[in-house]
């Protein structure tokens, strides 16, 4: 049964084009399938999340990610009467305009961008849906309901915020989005520190005995190997991180209803107009989460290999930036047209944005066989 403070696709905001309604599904329904259904989203299987995609076959990729994501929030989603659909849709889709290479790559192409914007993943998800999909006759883009774009635009500089119209307007106006946008950014985090744990321990860069330094970790891993003393390896792994994910998602769950109750809202718009976001940790909870996600930076993030790995992955991105800045011929022909219609209207700020749209959309093997071609490496993974 729906909640109240729950978003409902008969009180959606719309769409930018309008259509017919759907005959069969709700309008959030259609959002989420078209999300899954776009090409943004199958590249999300060779884009890496921690791990470059050659590294390892068993290791998360933005793909897999996004399925946990949307796994854990749509179970929440479930318990507390939210909207299932939309919760999944925004799920499936914050990672859409995320670069190769990670959080490395998106460092790297926002440094390239200083001089001409800069760049937000978040905001190129939001420009993937809205503008570069292209498949449908009628419109640009995935035309997908405000509720959905408004999830997927979980962080936005003010800048960028004002040329955005009403999808920007929240970041303005100090409001806070849906519950469900609210629970997916939680769910993500939820999902990226249990599985970078999982993948950390199969790659070798931290070890059981450096996460039972945490406490949080330490507390779950106590009560495993006292129920199981006899369980080792993968299956020990498992058994902790599924009742970690667990802990997570109770704890979630019961501080936001209590917060909700305590807040007294009765419908969506409440939600958006309460000075903090609704969906949340006991205090206690989140002072153990935030300890372990320091572990996970000091100690797996910033671990030599790692570093390695993004200092490489940065020169990648650099590489390719600047050579197609300096002769835009050597992009495909499609790409060539975009920077011809993006510098008639905005000059050289819209040629680097077309460039960077076109790095954007890589994935991990592609940006490194074009780097490979470009820089005249024999094979795609070489100097890598």
């Amino acid at each position: 049964m729906a909640a109240p403070y729950a978003a409902t696709p008969a009180r959606s905001r719309g769409r930018q084009y309008s259509e017919p309604a759907p005959c069969y599904r709700s309008e959030f329904q259609r959002d989420r399938d078209r999300i899954i259904h776009s090409r943004a989203f199958r590249r999300l299987e060779y884009k890496t999340q921690v791990f470059v995609n050659h590294e390892g076959d068993l290791y998360r990729t933005r793909l897999t990610h996004s399925l946990e994501v949307a796994q854990i929030a749509r179970s929440v989603a479930r318990v507390m009467g939210l909207d299932e659909d939309l919760t999944e849709a925004i799920a499936l889709a914050h990672d859409l305009g995320h670069t190769p290479f990670g959080h490395a790559g998106q460092d790297a192409l926002n440094a390239c961008m200083q001089s001409f914007g800069g760049f937000e993943h978040n905001l190129q998800s939001l420009r993937v849906v809205d503008v570069l999909e292209e498949v449908y006759a009628d419109f640009p883009g995935l035309n997908l309901c405000f509720e959905t774009r408004e999830g997927i635009l979980k962080h936005c500089s003010l800048p960028h915020a004002r040329v955005l119209g009403a999808v920007g307007q929240r970041f303005l106006d100090r409001t806070q989005p849906s519950l469900e946008a609210q629970l997916t950014n939680i769910a993500d985090e939820i999902a990226y520190n249990n599985h970078d744990i999982d993948d950390g321990l199969r790659s070798g860069l931290i070890t059981l005995e450096q996460l039972c330094e945490v406490p949080l970790f330490a507390s779950v891993w106590r009560e495993v190997t006292g129920r199981y003393p006899q369980l080792i390896g993968g299956r020990l792994v498992h058994e902790i991180l599924r009742r970690l994910i667990s802990l997570m998602v109770t704890d979630l769950i019961q501080s936001s209803q209590a917060a909700l109750g305590a807040a007294g809202v009765t419908d969506p718009e409440a939600v958006r107009a309460h000075g903090v976001t609704l969906m949340r940790y006991s205090p206690e909870l989140l002072v153990r989460k935030n300890g372990l996600k320091r572990f996970l930076m000091a100690n797996l993030y910033q671990h030599p290999q790692v570093y390695r790995m993004s200092w490489r992955a940065q020169k990648v991105v650099r590489g390719l930036f600047e050579v197609y800045m300096g002769d835009s011929r050597l992009l495909p022909p499609k790409y060539q047209q975009r920077i011809a219609e993006h510098v008639a209207h905005d000059g050289e700020a819209g040629k680097a944005r077309a460039i960077a749209d076109y790095i954007a959309g890589m994935t991990d093997r592609y940006a490194l066989r074009q780097y490979a071609g470009l820089f005249g490496f024999s094979t795609p993974g070489a100097g890598f």
